[in-house]
């Protein structure tokens, strides 16, 4: 069955479609035991719009493991399986599939400002074969360093933990360093490409005694937030986080969307495509509710006082 075929007959809505047919590809950044929430809230996107895995829709799930690398291949694979769209997770498997195709329908679900990026020309009209929901992350690196100093005001020196292979690593240490210089703190930069230069990092913190520490917005970081928190409160350095998942597991604090939203979204995309949408008439749809929240048990355990500003701010104070 050809792709225009098939799509033809979703639009119809064509009972017992086979599920043997490759329905969406979905190509994620993260890998896939840490992926688990996040799948099954694209699932109820389809299942709003009335595709359920199994019954009507098929998809190709593809994770990563342990670096970015095989995304180009992944979706080079996906695009060679005729999938009818393609729903990619994250700043660099949303870059693979742009490269990819410029036929097969592509939604995305990042946290990269999709214009600075290339993905679309225009938030009303994305243009080309490419939309998605934007999940205001990446940009936030000024405002969660304000935050972080808020918290800590006493602190001279902070850190910033950046992916140098990540297409975001660079916007984000940019605006984290104007931040920086605007507050009249001193910023140091450390790269984190394996889990293994965790500990390196850590240890040159300790040893230049920075006084707090920022984890950028990076799928990688993300999939390693147990050990990362686990440093943190091992080496007692406070630590702001994209999102309130590491919160969840002992983190500090977290300032940010909630990814969760986005990938649900995302799920309503697909189907909106499967159902016959052209995307270049699909508008980017922004996710940028804001959540601040802190782990009380864990600042207590760091002698840290949460001001009454910040509290008043916070959505949640997890203990």
């Amino acid at each position: 069955m050809r792709r225009r075929e098939f799509i033809t007959l979703l639009g119809n809505g064509v009972a017992g479609w086979p599920f043997g047919a490759h329905g969406s590809g979905y190509l994620s950044s993260l890998g896939q035991a840490v992926s688990a929430q996040f799948d099954a809230a694209f699932r109820r996107g389809l299942s709003q719009m009335d595709f359920v895995e199994g019954q009507n829709v098929s998809t190709e799930y593809r994770w990563i493991t342990d670096s970015y690398d095989p995304l180009p291949a992944m979706a080079a694979d996906l695009v060679q399986r005729q999938v009818a769209v393609i729903c990619a997770f994250g700043p660099p498997a949303v870059l693979a599939a742009k490269a990819a195709t410029t036929s097969i329908p592509i939604v995305f679900v990042t946290g990269a400002d999709p214009i600075r990026f290339g993905f679309v020309a225009s938030f009303n009209q994305p243009g080309g074969n490419i939309t998605g929901i934007w999940v205001v992350s990446t940009v936030l690196a000024q405002k969660r360093l304000e935050l972080l100093y808020e918290l800590v005001p006493k602190a001279e020196l902070f850190g910033l933990l950046v992916n140098p292979t990540s297409p975001v690593a660079e916007p984000q240490t940019r605006d984290a360093q104007g931040a920086a210089h605007a507050l009249g703190l001193k910023l140091r930069v450390l790269n984190a490409t394996t889990e293994n230069d965790f500990d390196q990092v850590f240890g040159a913190l300790t040893q230049e005694r920075a006084h707090a520490l920022l984890v950028s917005a990076d799928p990688f970081f993300y999939s390693r937030r147990e050990h990362l928190v686990a440093l943190a409160a091992r080496h007692a350095i406070p630590t702001l986080y994209e999102i309130r998942e590491y919160v969840e597991v002992g983190g500090l604090m977290s300032y940010g969307t909630v990814y969760r939203d986005g990938y649900h979204k995302g799920g309503i995309y697909v189907g909106r495509i499967l159902k016959g949408a052209k995307p270049a008439e699909l508008p980017v749809e922004q996710i940028n509710k804001l959540e601040l929240v802190f782990n009380g048990t864990t600042a207590k355990t760091l002698g840290l006082e949460i001001p009454a500003k910040l509290l008043a701010l916070a959505d949640e104070v997890i203990e």
